[in-house]
């Protein structure tokens, strides 16, 4: 594996570290007293069909001394039997108490308030933070058991990369455009359009803000289905990155909001696709302009889970997944890779596998978080200490710089 200049691995060769290396036989073994517990519990939120490490992963964190609980269950919806893992080598629990007493509990949907009163003091909680749905109860219940809680979509690479936030972003853009023209169908209310047209009948007109990974394969698939696309966002850079990977010339602009507005009102479909580093995703879109739009037109938001890029939008679910307004459907899904849930679940257990074996070679979360910035930055409680300066200023709670604590630590 690759090695900084200082020594140290990086967040990059970290994620994608191989997981059947051939290691050193030392002469002396420290055994743990008790291996280091994963515990994955059944999702009961949101229809969530997504689980966090899948099977094949299993076999490996097992081999590395961890052991893994997983609820009854928890792999059903994306095709995922409790005799896999068995097989694989996870414990069966048949208990969500006692899923939620291991070291590090797993989650691919952000805990209820419910499943935080199950866990216990000191642990460590990865799963996603869903801004829209974080309320100052959620914050404080984490601080007062003094849990780690990183989130997945802020763990952040050496090169600026969101690695979960790219693969999901791959999986949405292209679930966001085939729901886009399920939704122009008349038989769910839309205005019974195809998305490609035909001859002699001009295609449907996408509108996409944003030109990040989301957008590019919402874009890729657009054009691949034959609609016309235009595509916005501020960053030039990334606008002719997403000219180059598509291979072809796009109708691209800065988001002037007159010219965004113009438009809006002759658009079929738009596609919220903007990420932000930091807290909320910027409000790109007002109400008004919303109601300009066609009837019948359809608005996907997919930085929903940041709160959105639209006025109007409001966090749906995937069994009520659109709601009208203005006479526009709106789709506020913030999970709609779970829309294909095997597929993304094995996307999520890349990710996930190597971040838990690197804290079983750590053995202490401080060091892991000392050493990789990375994985600093997706760390919003800790021990106690709320470390995430959005979240202390939208609640107005006491933040505590995380690199301070650490230092101060170790």
């Amino acid at each position: 594996m690759a090695m900084s200049s200082q020594g140290k691995y990086s967040f990059s060769d970290f994620f994608t570290k191989g997981q059947f290396e051939t290691l050193e036989s030392p002469l002396l073994v420290h055994e743990r007293k008790s291996p280091l517990s994963i515990g994955i519990p059944k999702e009961v939120t949101m229809i969530e069909n997504r689980v966090a490490v899948v099977p094949h992963a299993v076999r490996s964190l097992v081999g590395y001394g961890l052991e893994i609980l997983i609820e009854s269950g928890a792999g059903e919806n994306s095709n995922y039997s409790d005799h896999q893992y068995s097989e694989a080598g996870a414990t069966i629990s048949y208990t969500r108490e006692e899923v939620f007493k291991a070291n590090i509990v797993v989650k691919i949907a952000p805990p209820t308030l419910e499943e935080l009163d199950l866990m216990q003091s000191e642990q460590i909680l990865i799963s996603p933070l869903h801004l829209p749905i974080v309320t100052q109860e959620f914050l404080s219940k984490l601080m007062k058991k003094r849990i780690t809680a990183l989130a997945m979509e802020y763990l952040q690479a050496e090169n600026g990369v969101f690695p979960l936030v790219r693969v999901m972003s791959e999986i949405a853009g292209m679930t966001a455009m085939l729901t886009a023209a399920e939704l122009l169908s008349h038989s769910v209310g839309g205005r019974g359009i195809l998305l490609g047209g035909v001859a002699g009948v001009p295609p449907a007109k996408v509108v996409i803000l944003g030109a990040g990974v989301v957008a590019e394969f919402a874009t890729k698939t657009a054009l691949g289905l034959g609609a016309a696309v235009r595509v916005f966002d501020n960053d030039i850079t990334k606008l002719v990155r997403l000219q180059n990977s598509v291979g072809r010339p796009l109708h691209t602009s800065t988001i002037n909001p007159v010219y965004l507005a113009y438009q809006l009102t002759s658009a079929d479909v738009v596609i919220g696709a903007m990420h932000a580093k930091h807290g909320r995703s910027p409000i790109l879109v007002t109400e008004e302009m919303v109601s300009q739009m066609k009837e019948g037109s359809v608005i996907i938001d997919v930085s929903i889970d940041q709160g959105g890029c639209f006025e109007t939008s409001e966090m749906t679910t995937l069994d009520k997944p659109t709601f009208v307004k203005h006479g526009v459907i709106h789709y506020c899904v913030p999970n709609i890779a779970s829309k294909v849930s095997r597929t993304s679940s094995k996307a999520v257990s890349n990710i996930v596998t190597p971040l838990l074996i690197k804290m079983c070679e750590s053995h202490h979360v401080e060091s892991l978080l000392y050493s990789n910035p990375g994985i600093r930055n997706g760390c919003y409680t800790y021990r106690g200490h709320l470390t995430n300066e959005y979240l202390s200023k939208r609640f107005e709670l006491k933040y505590t710089s995380l690199d301070l604590v650490l230092t101060s630590s170790i």
